[in-house]
């Protein structure tokens, strides 16, 4: 299999306020959010980082796509280095949020074009992609409402298509199905599954069981910053299911499930 992304040994720390530790009982002065971090994503493949909140999944994606900076470490995102070539990995992925916020008085119309030209898409390539996507995931019927007026769904659907305006080989999603309803969030799903066939890959953060069995075909189980186990799918669940597989490893690093 051909490596397209490769984490090395990424570290992520925070100073934490006094408010902060009061609230986490603690008297430590720094936050280790990410510890040592390595893995490896192949190409064409769903990749999914499982943990609970607080694990490091948001703060390790966010390093990958560059939007800060990890304190040692590095990864390699289809041959550009993070740390010294951010503006070309930027190029190579797309990286979808729900923390991404729209400017309310835009429409799906402006945003799609406002972002294809920051990317230098031509506009033949960029017409026919965005009437594509927006027919896809009917955004077209909305196309000059502005994001203020739009369900919370179609804002999602917005926000994940104006990260592909580039039609990127490497997707990252956050929690991609956070928040969202059932039909959204199946809109959602189906287009990983099809990324991954046109040989795209996706790394995707979660903490939702099902959402890992139906998607991932490899996983990697975060706590505390730390990748503690890696494995295919079909391995992790030989015996087990994957919920039961998670927890099994969570009481032996954190004792009984808090």
């Amino acid at each position: 299999m051909e490596e397209i992304l490769t984490v090395n040994n990424l570290v992520k720390k925070y100073k934490i306020s006094k408010k902060q530790k009061k609230i986490e009982k603690t008297t430590e002065s720094i936050k280790i959010a990410v510890d040592d971090l390595s893995f490896k994503v192949y190409k064409g493949e769903i990749y999914g980082l499982l943990g609970p909140n607080g694990a490091g999944k948001t703060t390790t994606l966010r390093m990958l796509a560059t939007l800060i900076k990890p304190n040692s470490g590095d990864a390699i995102v289809d041959g550009k280095n993070i740390v010294t070539e951010s503006n070309e990995v930027r190029n190579k992925l797309g990286f979808m949020t729900n923390e991404l916020k729209l400017e309310d008085y835009f429409t799906p119309n402006y945003l799609f074009d406002y972002f294809s030209e920051l990317h230098h898409i031509d506009k033949e390539t960029a017409t026919e992609r965005k009437k594509r996507l927006f027919e896809k995931f009917g955004i077209d019927k909305f196309a000059e409402v502005k994001v203020g007026d739009l369900s919370t769904g179609m804002k999602q659907k917005v926000s994940l298509v104006i990260s592909i305006v580039h039609d990127p080989n490497i997707i990252i999603f956050d929690e991609p199905t956070n928040g969202l309803d059932v039909i959204t969030a199946k809109t959602v799903t189906d287009f990983l599954v099809e990324m991954r066939n046109e040989g795209k890959t996706v790394l995707l953060s979660t903490h939702i069981f099902s959402l890992v069995e139906k998607l991932c075909d490899r996983v990697g189980i975060i706590i505390d910053g730390k990748m503690i186990l890696e494995d295919s799918l079909e391995n992790l669940k030989k015996e087990k299911s994957i919920e039961d597989v998670f927890f099994d490893v969570y009481r032996k690093i954190k004792g009984d499930v808090e």
